[in-house]
Formats: C-alpha cells, sequence, structure tokens
C-alpha cells in the first residue's frame, strides 16, 4: 500500500523528516518497505531557465538545423544548435543549460553536455513541451509570452510542482484501520502523542451540506445482513471533466491514472479515509429505485472491463427498479451505469457491505480491486456519512455539482463497538514488563479506545468498530505494546520451558518417529498445498468459491503432488529422487471423509554413482523394505495382497484384518507421461490413524540378546506358476515350532531346465532355541514338517 507524506500532512502536522516518520510506521506495525520520491514534473524542470533567442540563422553543415543564439539572464549568451522547424529570433523560450537533465516518460535521462553538432559548438537545449514532461505536444519548442516571463528566471518558478515522498507500507491483512491515508495518521499520531513528540490531529467529521429540490429516487435494502449499512444521494448537474493538477498529483503519487474528476472524486475518498464510494449515471437507473439484495443464479452481467459475467446467486448486488444488476456490491461496477462524459446526474453511494459475502464473491469471478480489498477486511461502519458527504462537497467544487434532495439511508441496527475487559496482572504477564496503570490509559485514549470503567486490577473498555480485529483482551494487550514500543520491552537473560514427553498414543510421536527414520535413510521431507486440480472429479471435494481453476479441489491423493516434486528436482538435474510427506486426502462419497497419510516416492539412483556401482536404479524391492523398517516400529502381523490401482502397473497391499494399511506400486506410465516424467517411480502410502490405532494396542517390548545361536536352514521347492510367495509364507507362519524366528524369500527362478508351468523358490528359515543349542534332530523335525506342509498345501517338490 502506498501513503503519501503530502497527503499524510492533510490530517497531522509535523515537522517530523520523512526517514523519521518511516521508522515510526515500521515500529508502530505498519512496516515500510520502502521510500520513494514522486515528482508531479520528472526533474522538477531543475536547469531549465527562461531565455530569449537574439538570433537564428541555417546551420551551414545541415539543412534541418538552425544556428542561435540565446540570452539566459545576467547578459549570458548560449550558442545553441536547434533542430525545431518553429524557432525563430525575438521568441522567448525555456532553455536547459549544460548539466541539466532531461527525462522520458519512463524515467530515464540524458545530461545537457557542451558539444559540437555538424561543426558548430552547441551549449545548451531549447525545449519542447513534451521534452520538459509538460505535455504530450513534440509539434516544436515551447515559445513563451514575453510579459509573463522574465528572462534568466528558472522556469520552475512559473508552475507549481509537486514534490512528495511515498511510503510503501506492507499492510498486514489484519489492519483494517489502516487502509487509508487517515487511518495511517491516527495510528501515527497515537504513536508519536504518547511519546511526547510534537504533533496535532484532529478528526474527521461530516460536512453541512446544503441540498437543493427533491428527489423521486427510492431505496430498497433486501436483506440488511448481507448490507447493513447504505447511503445514498443524488446530484445534478454534473460537469464530468478533468481534474485539477493536485487531485491527478495525490493520484499519480500513489501510483492511480486519473480518469476524470467524479471517478478521482470517489478514489481521493477512498484512499483518504478507507471508505469506498462508486458512482452510476442516475438517468440509466431505470424507475429510480435502488435496490441491495441478489440475483438469480446464472444471470449474465457485464462489468466495467467489458467481460460478461454470470452471477452465481450469492454476490451481492445493486440493482435497479427492475431488478437489472448495476453493480457487483463492494467489488466492481457495471459497464452500461457507470459515468461517462456525458453523464450528468450521478447517484452516489456509500455503504458497509458484508465483507464474508464480498470476499467470497470477488473471489469467484477472480476480481481483485481496491474496493473489495478493503470491503473483504472490513471497513469502519461509522465513517460512511461522512465520506459520502466529503464526496459531495469536493463534486460541487470540482464538478459544479448539486446536491438535490436529502441522503438516502438504511441502516436499521447501529454496529456497536467491542466491549472487553483487560487486566493489568495480563498485561504484565504477556509483556513480562510492568507498565505504569496511568501509561495505559494513555495508551488506550489515543487508540480512540474508550475507558468505561475503572475495576478491581482492570479496565471495561469500548473498541471503536473501525478496529475489527480487536475484540479480546489479548488484542488491547497488542494495541499497547504496538503503541508503548516493541523496543522498550527488554530480552530475557534466560528462557525456562517444561519439555513435554509424547506419550505412544501420541500420533505426532509415531510421525516424529518414521520421519526421522526417513531422513536417516537419505530422505527429504517435502509439504505440498491441500488445493489442487484434478483429472477424475468422480468423489472429489470441490472448493464454492476456488482462488482459481488450478486450486478448485480437496486433493484425493498425495502422489500428485510428490510427482511435481520430482519433475522439478529432475529438471535440475537432480535425478536420485527421495521424498516423503506427511498429509490429509479428501473424498466425498455419502458424506465427506478426510484421512491422514505417510506418502513415500523413490525413482533414479538407489546410491550415487561411484566406480564401483556405476548402475545402481531404485526398485520396487527398495520401496518396499524403506516401508518394512518402518511397520517394525509396529510389532503387528500383516499379509500382503495383489492390488488393483490405476495409479500403478504394479502394486500390492499390506492388510491387517482385512483393512488396508499400505499400498505400494510402480506408477503407472500414464501417471508419469502426465507429469513428463521419463524414468521409473515407485510410491507407497501408509494409512496414519490406522498405523497409530495398531501401534497403541501393539506396544514394544524390549528382550534380552539371545545366549544360543540360530540356525538357517534352506528349501529350493518347484511349485506352480499360480503359486506366490505370500501363500508359502503363510503357511511356514503357521507352522507349530516355537523354533521358527523368520522367513525369507532369497531367490526366484522361471527358464530352462524347469517343467512347463513351473517356477523355483529358495526360501531360508531361521531356528532358534533360548534355551538351549538345538539339535539336529530338532531341526529336522521342523524342515520335515515344513516340507511335507508344502506338498499338501501346493503340491511342492523339492529341488536338489
Amino acid at each position: 500500500m502506498k501513503i503519501s507524506n503530502n497527503w499524510l500532512k492533510d490530517y497531522i502536522k509535523t515537522e517530523i523528516k520523512p526517514e523519521r516518520i518511516g521508522e515510526f510506521l515500521t515500529d508502530i506495525g505498519l512496516e515500510v518497505e520502502g521510500i520513494e520520491k514522486f515528482e508531479s514534473v520528472k526533474g522538477s524542470l531543475e536547469g531549465i531557465v527562461v531565455g530569449k533567442v537574439l538570433t537564428c540563422e541555417k546551420h551551414p553543415n545541415a539543412d534541418k538545423l538552425k544556428k542561435t543564439t540565446v540570452e539566459v539572464g545576467k547578459g549570458k549568451v548560449l550558442n545553441i544548435v536547434c533542430g525545431a522547424p518553429n524557432v525563430e529570433a525575438g521568441q522567448t523560450v525555456p532553455v536547459a543549460v549544460v548539466g541539466t537533465k532531461i527525462y522520458d516518460k519512463t524515467g530515464n535521462f540524458f545530461e545537457i553536455k557542451e558539444a559540437k553538432i555538424r561543426g558548430e559548438v552547441s551549449q545548451g537545449m531549447i525545449c519542447a513541451e513534451d521534452e520538459l514532461g509538460l505535455s504530450e505536444d513534440h509539434g516544436g519548442i515551447m515559445v513563451l509570452d514575453p510579459e509573463k516571463y522574465e528572462v534568466g528566471k528558472n522556469f520552475a518558478d512559473y508552475f507549481e510542482l509537486t514534490n512528495d515522498e511515498v511510503f510503501e507500507i506492507g499492510l498486514t491483512p489484519n489492519r483494517t484501520d489502516a487502509m487509508s491515508h487517515y487511518g495511517v495518521a491516527r495510528d501515527l499520531y497515537a504513536f508519536l502523542s504518547t511519546n511526547q513528540l510534537k504533533a496535532t490531529f484532529e478528526k474527521v467529521s461530516s460536512v453541512v451540506l446544503n441540498n437543493e429540490g427533491s428527489h423521486d429516487f427510492k431505496l430498497e435494502v433486501e436483506d440488511t445482513e448481507l448490507c447493513p449499512r447504505y447511503i445514498g444521494a443524488v446530484i445534478e448537474d454534473v460537469k464530468v471533466t478533468d481534474s485539477p493538477a493536485w487531485l491527478k498529483d495525490r493520484l499519480k503519487a500513489i501510483g492511480l491514472s486519473p480518469i476524470n474528476n467524479v471517478v478521482d472524486i470517489t478514489n481521493y475518498i477512498l484512499h483518504g479515509y478507507g471508505q469506498p464510494l462508486h458512482a452510476f449515471d442516475a438517468d440509466k437507473i431505470a424507475d429510480k429505485k435502488v435496490k441491495v439484495g441478489t440475483v438469480k443464479e446464472g444471470t449474465k452481467f457485464t462489468t466495467l472491463d467489458g467481460v460478461e459475467r454470470t452471477l452465481n446467486g450469492s454476490e451481492i448486488i445493486i440493482k435497479d427498479g427492475k431488478d437489472n444488476p448495476m453493480c457487483i456490491a463492494g467489488v466492481f461496477g457495471g459497464a452500461n451505469s457507470g459515468v461517462s462524459s456525458e453523464t450528468k446526474t450521478i447517484f452516489l453511494e456509500s455503504a458497509y457491505f458484508n465483507p464474508v459475502a464480498v470476499r467470497k464473491g470477488a473471489k469467484f469471478h477472480g476480481l481483485n480491486t481496491d474496493a473489495s480489498f478493503r470491503f473483504e477486511r472490513g471497513v469502519d461502519p461509522n465513517i460512511t456519512r461522512t465520506a459520502i458527504t466529503h464526496a459531495i462537497k469536493l463534486i460541487s467544487e470540482l464538478a459544479e455539482g448539486k446536491l438535490v434532495g436529502e441522503l438516502l439511508e438504511e441502516y436499521p441496527k447501529k454496529i456497536e463497538d467491542s466491549y472487553v475487559i483487560i487486566r493489568f496482572s495480563k498485561i504484565e504477564q504477556i509483556l513480562g514488563t510492568k507498565i505504569h496503570r496511568e501509561k495505559v490509559k494513555e495508551i488506550l485514549k489515543s487508540l480512540e479506545i474508550q475507558v468505561l470503567n475503572e475495576i478491581q486490577n482492570g479496565l471495561e473498555i469500548s473498541v471503536p468498530a473501525y478496529r475489527a480485529d480487536v475484540t479480546r483482551e489479548i488484542d488491547v494487550i497488542e494495541e499497547i505494546l504496538r503503541i508503548y514500543g516493541y523496543n522498550k520491552i527488554d530480552a530475557p537473560q534466560k528462557i525456562s520451558f517444561t519439555p513435554v514427553k509424547l506419550s505412544a498414543n501420541d500420533q505426532d510421536e509415531l510421525e516424529n518417529n518414521w520421519a526421522r527414520t526417513l531422513q536417516s535413510l537419505g530422505f527429504n521431507e517435502v509439504m505440498n498445498n491441500s488445493l489442487t486440480s484434478v483429472k477424475d472429479e468422480t468423489d472429489a471435494v470441490k472448493l464454492l468459491n476456488p482462488l482459481s481453476g488450478d486450486l478448485a479441489f480437496m486433493r484425493k491423493s498425495l502422489l500428485e503432488g510428490l510427482l511435481q516434486n520430482a519433475i522439478y528436482n529432475i529438471n535440475r538435474k537432480n535425478q536420485d529422487i527421495k521424498f516423503f510427506e506427511f498429509g490429509k486426502i479428501y473424498h466425498k462419497k455419502d458424506k465427506y471423509t478426510e484421512r491422514k497419510q505417510l506418502a513415500i516416492l523413490v525413482s533414479g539412483r538407489e546410491v550415487a554413482e561411484n566406480w564401483l556401482q556405476p548402475k545402481s536404479a531404485t526398485s520396487f524391492y527398495n520401496l518396499k523394505a524403506y516401508v518394512k523398517v518402518l511397520l517394525e516400529r509396529l510389532a503387528i502381523d500383516y499379509k500382503e495382497v495383489a492390488l488393483s490401482d490405476d495409479r500403478f502397473s504394479d502394486a500390492l497391499a499390506y492388510e491387517v484384518d482385512g483393512k488396508v494399511l499400505v499400498r505400494i506400486g510402480k506408477v503407472s506410465a500414464q501417471q508419469l507421461k502426465d507429469f513428463d516424467i521419463d524414468q521409473e517411480c515407485f510410491y507407497a502410502e501408509v494409512e496414519l490413524e490406522f498405523a497409530q490405532e495398531l501401534r497403541s494396542k501393539n506396544e514394544l517390548k524390549f528382550k534380552d540378546i539371545p545366549k544360543f545361536n540360530k540356525i538357517r536352514r534352506d528349501l529350493a521347492l518347484l511349485i506352480d506358476k499360480s503359486v506366490n510367495y505370500e501363500d508359502l509364507y503363510q503357511t511356514a507362519k503357521k507352522n507349530k515350532s516355537p523354533y521358527i524366528k523368520n522367513i525369507n524369500l532369497f531367490d526366484v527362478y522361471e527358464g530352462k531346465n524347469l517343467p512347463e508351468g513351473k517356477k523355483s523358490y529358495a526360501m531360508s528359515f531361521e531356528l532358534l532355541n533360548e534355551e538351549k543349542t538345538l539339535e539336529e534332530k530338532e531341526i529336522a523335525a521342523v524342515m520335515e514338517s515344513l516340507v511335507k506342509s508344502f506338498q499338501k498345501e501346493f503340491n511342492a517338490e523339492l529341488r536338489g
């Protein structure tokens, strides 16, 4: 937000330099990001003097140039080569002497230097209007009236030039009270007055207006929840022309382009007092009736930018007597009801609209205007009348308009100030220091916060309605600290805190545990936006008022976000991907549901390329191993089953009691194509709430390291191709022997020397008796029972 120092001085009088004001504004939370200089004429005509052309003759070496001598005061005569066709002896002209900087429209400049032009010395430049920034005219040099302009005087002395300092303030969204010059001046004065710095400030009030005759206009507010306050005025005999220079300069200083006197006045009030206004061409209002409400969904409406928009039925709409939309209230005006050069009578609007309704309307149509920026955050409901009266006064002065009849107003229920109780003990607790109670009351008074009553250890106060962000005790304490000064609070010499140990039943503890484990394995954590776009809208959760088409849905899966992270890194030559993310996914079937998951994505090489391992592409089994490391912390038994999922070309799931805990898969070629990824990616997702539920049921217990060694035995089984390892694993797990501690598949073979339809699985079994060393006959008994189980269940044969 841009704030003009000259404009600020209309409300607060102080001799403090702009640089110091910038520091004070930053101290009170209105952070000044920079101070820029503004000049109504770039360069302020510095170095331009009034001169008189004494002689003018044709340049001896150029047909289109002329050689002149020009007096510039005190008998000093300059030789100047000029290319203007209208230069003649005896003219009074503006002259740029050597050293003067001439600026173009973009702010770039060149410096006038003494030079030879086609062999003739030139000691300056006779200027045209556009070269001086006074107009767009470049028809020739500027010829001055010799009776008004004195030779030798500074040319700038004949103009009312504006020089200003403009503060660029990084305004936080909660500071609705400071979205205007008046609001910034009010806040600045609160700081200056409580810190005994000299300044004067006068509260703005409504202007007493004289009205003539009467009008036939009527006002109807259909829903006071959408529009708690509305004021309208009818102004006749308006002459729509250019604004005066001072008004144009005010708007230009803060980056606005002047349009015409009526529109410029509404912008002046907007940025001056923070109250948006809107002017309608009154002759275009059907039945001379203004209605505030809504229209049917699907109604077409063309806005000022010429775009035809389809209304969704929830916007606040300003309508005429025939329910034709004239304006999206608080957001954007209509193309057919705006003020033009032909306008003679205007209907001027000043209102307080529901902030939520304005925000929804602005977001739905992708509009962000100065008015919506303020209405969305909540303007001062009590400045509505003040702002419109000041605007009417300016319109009468600058556009010769005449107020007709009384102001139309609807304000059935006054928006009350906030009632808050603050405790002195709480102030001391939060600030860590003691502020004298009288100082607290002085600060509150400077902020226009009224002390209603003094109570034991505190105050009952009334916070003005324009401070929409100050409704609680803690908010008031923050305001006190802002004005008292953050820099006056000493930093403590020591900080005390109580460490909190998370219990096993706390999901955060599980997430922290898994995050540390994955980080130790070389993974990086990512965080992606929950808002996204989806190709398949089935069971997707759609936003009512999305920020954009790309952010219109809640994400259905974490995979897409991780693939976006992957291609971002791949495009920057980081092809080795090991990412994980904790996040929620959202669906809508019979009802809205959300689940929190851990998502893992791997791609590229498993280890960095080196002379020992030039190629080491990561695989499905690498990802599976990472997942198993995590699941070991849960101390659970799970079943491995085949998984059908469009996101994967090959996939499996881990189930517990028939419920999916983990999904692991190779990302499908189509998914990779959608993200322009040309290397294999492997993805896993873990249901976090389910994992925590299982974890809380199965508390880990520590055991002593066994005193006796494990015994390993291997089996090579010839089985049908239809049998998978999970079947063999579950059969082995059912074995009644207490000695089987671990089962592993270490080789799979399908190929030559095997019967048709057969494959070979090589499995290892680790056996252990924790009480004594296993004897060979005990080992043989276990292995024989396993072989019999495999033969019975799968018709397996031993190889070798």
